[in-house]
C-alpha cells in the first residue's frame, strides 16, 4: 500500500502556551493531514526531556513529556481552576523553555492540589495499569527534586543512589506527596495522548512515533535497572554510546549514554526490551526504532574520553533480539532507522527483520553511482524522506550544498531554477517506489535553515523551531492532496488499522 506522512514534532505546533501541546491545535493538524491525503503523522520521541531539552536524552522511556500536556483542555474539564496565562514570548516561532517549564510546572501542581482527590479513583486505576514503570518513575522524579534537579549520579545520598531498600523505604514515605503529584501529571499526559491518538485514528491518520535506541545516563530506567546496562560496581558507566566520526561531526558523537550489557538482557529473555517495545506498541500506531545499526554492531566509547574518535566497535544481539520481538509482539509495526555506518551485517539484519528502512533524498547526490539514496535503488519496503529531522531542511541543505550536489540534483530531478526545488523534491520523494513518503513539514512549507529542528553533536538552539499559526492553510493543503494524487498515494477508502 503507497503512503504517505509528514513529519511534525508536538513541540512543534503552534499555539497558546509556548510549546506546542496535544490540545486544540494538535487535532487542527490531523485535520490538515486529511485533507492533504496524508495518512500518517510522524513524531519524535514523547518523554520527558531532560539535558538540553533533546527528546533523545529523557528522564524515562514510558514517560510522557509534561510540556505536552494542554492547559486550556485542563481548564475546560475543571481539572485546572486559574485564569493565569503563559509567559508571552518574543520569538513565537522558537520555543523559550526555562519560562515555559517554570509555568507548567506551576499549573500542574495547581491542577494537583486542586483535583487530585475528585480524580484519585483514576489516576490509582492508571497508576496499578503502569506498575511495571510508575512507581520507579515517580520516586526517581521526586528524589531529583528533592536534591535540586542534579542527576542521580551525584545525589548525596549513596544509599538512594544505590536503592538500598531501606532508604526506599524513608523516601517513599518523605515524598509521599511528590511523587503523587508525577502519577497525577503523568495520568493526565495519557489522558490527553490517547485522545489525540483516538481523534487521528478515527479519521484514518495512523501515529508513527520514535523510540531512540538507548535511554540516558540520567534517567529512571538507568538508575531503576543497572542489571541492564554496562556499570561498574558503583554503578557508573564503563562505556557510552555514541558514532564515529562522519559527515555530520568531524569528532564522532559522543552521545553519552550507558551502553546495554546484551549478555544479561540475553539471559533473561530480552525481558526489559520486550517490555520497553509493548509499551512502544500501545503508544504509536507505528514505531521507529532509531539507531537500528546499534543491534548488529554498536559504536563503544570509553566513559572518560571526551570525545566518540576512540571508540570500537563491538558486535550486537543480532537475529536472537528481534526473534525474540517477533514471537512476543507479532503484530508491532516497527521500522528500522538504518541510517549511518550500514555495514554488511546490519544490512544482514534488515533483511533478516523484514523491517523497512530508510532513505534520504538529500543524501542521494553525492556522484557516487551507486549510492543507495538514489531514487533508482530505492525498495518498495521502505521510508522515503527529503530529510528528517537531523537534517537541514531542504532550502537549507540546497544553499550550503557542494557544487557538484547541487548539479547532480538539478540533473536527476530536471530543476532548471531554483525556485523549483522543493517541489521537485517533494514529487520525487512522493513518486519513489517506496511504499511509504514523509516530508517533513518545514519542506511541506519551504523554509530555510532558521527552521532546522536539530544539528547533530552541536548543544543550544535545538528543538526550538515552531510553526506559525494558521501555516496549515487550505491551499498547502490542496497542493499536497494533488501530488499525493498524482503519486498514487492517497489513503484507500476504509481501511482498518
Amino acid at each position: 500500500m503507497r503512503q504517505s506522512g509528514i513529519l511534525l514534532h508536538i513541540t512543534s505546533l503552534p499555539g497558546r502556551e509556548g510549546i506546542g501541546t496535544l490540545g486544540r491545535e494538535a487535532r487542527g493538524f490531523v485535520d490538515f493531514l486529511v485533507k492533504a491525503g496524508m495518512s500518517i503523522w510522524q513524531v519524535l520521541p514523547i518523554s520527558p526531556t531532560g539535558y538540553a531539552e533533546s527528546p533523545y536524552q529523557c528522564f524515562s522511556t514510558y514517560a510522557g513529556n509534561p510540556l505536552l500536556i494542554d492547559l486550556y483542555t485542563l481548564k475546560r474539564q475543571g481539572i485546572l481552576k486559574s485564569e493565569a496565562l503563559p509567559p508571552a514570548s518574543d520569538e513565537p516561532e522558537l520555543i523559550d523553555y526555562a519560562p515555559i517549564i517554570e509555568y507548567k510546572n506551576q499549573m500542574l501542581g495547581l491542577a494537583f492540589t486542586q483535583s487530585y482527590k475528585k480524580l484519585k479513583k483514576k489516576v490509582d486505576a492508571f497508576r496499578a495499569e503502569n506498575a511495571l514503570w510508575i512507581e520507579d518513575f515517580a520516586l526517581f522524579m521526586a528524589i531529583k527534586k528533592h536534591f535540586g534537579g542534579i542527576s542521580w549520579q551525584e545525589w548525596p545520598d549513596e544509599a538512594i543512589r544505590m536503592r538500598k531498600a531501606r532508604a526506599l523505604r524513608e523516601y517513599q514515605k518523605e515524598l509521599k506527596e511528590q511523587i503523587d503529584l508525577e502519577v497525577f501529571i503523568q495520568y493526565l499526559f495519557f489522558e490527553q495522548w490517547f485522545a489525540l491518538k483516538a481523534y487521528a485514528n478515527e479519521r484514518g491518520i495512523r501515529i508513527f512515533g520514535d523510540m531512540p535506541i538507548y535511554v540516558a545516563e540520567d534517567s529512571a530506567d538507568a538508575w531503576a535497572n543497572p542489571a541492564v546496562f554496562q556499570l561498574d560496581k558503583h554503578r557508573r558507566p564503563v562505556k557510552i554510546a555514541g558514532v564515529p566520526p562522519d559527515y555530520f561531526a568531524v569528532d564522532g558523537q559522543r552521545w553519552g549514554n550507558p551502553l546495554y550489557d546484551w549478555r544479561y538482557l540475553k539471559r533473561t529473555g530480552f525481558e526489559w526490551w520486550i517490555n520497553r517495545l509493548r509499551a512502544m506498541a500501545r503508544i504509536f500506531d507505528i514505531t521507529r526504532v532509531d539507531h537500528f545499526i546499534g543491534f548488529a554492531n554498536y559504536y563503544a566509547v570509553p566513559a572518560d574520553e571526551d570525545t566518540a574518535r576512540n571508540g570500537v566497535w563491538v558486535t550486537g544481539p543480532g537475529r536472537a533480539f528481534f526473534d525474540a520481538v517477533k514471537r512476543e509482539l507479532p503484530g508491532m509495526n516497527i521500522v528500522a532507522e538504518d541510517l549511518g555506518a550500514v555495514s554488511p551485517r546490519v544490512r544482514r539484519l534488515l533483511d533478516d527483520t523484514g523491517y523497512p528502512g530508510m532513505k534520504v533524498m538529500t543524501f542521494a547526490f553525492s556522484g557516487d553511482p551507486y549510492n543507495e539514496h538514489l531514487p533508482k535503488y530505492h525498495e518498495k519496503n521502505s521510508l522515503v524522506y527529503t530529510g528528517t529531522h537531523d537534517n537541514n531542511t531542504l532550502l537549507g541543505w540546497w544553499a550550503n550544498a557542494p557544487t557538484h550536489e547541487r548539479n547532480n540534483a538539478l540533473l536527476a530531478l530536471g530543476i532548471r531554477h531554483d525556485e523549483e526545488l522543493t517541489e521537485a523534491f517533494i514529487k520525487a520523494t512522493l513518486n519513489s517506489v517506496a511504499n511509504t513518503a514523509i516530508i517533513p513539514m518545514q519542506d511541506v512549507l519551504r523554509l530555510g535553515a532558521s527552521a532546522r529542528m536539530n544539528l547533530p553533536g552541536s548543544v543550544g538552539g535545538n528543538w526550538q523551531w515552531r510553526m506559525k499559526p494558521k501555516a496549515t492553510s487550505n491551499k498547502v493543503a490542496a497542493w499536497i492532496y494533488q501530488l499525493n494524487e498524482e503519486s498514487g498515494r492517497l489513503p484507500e477508502k476504509d481501511l482498518p488499522f
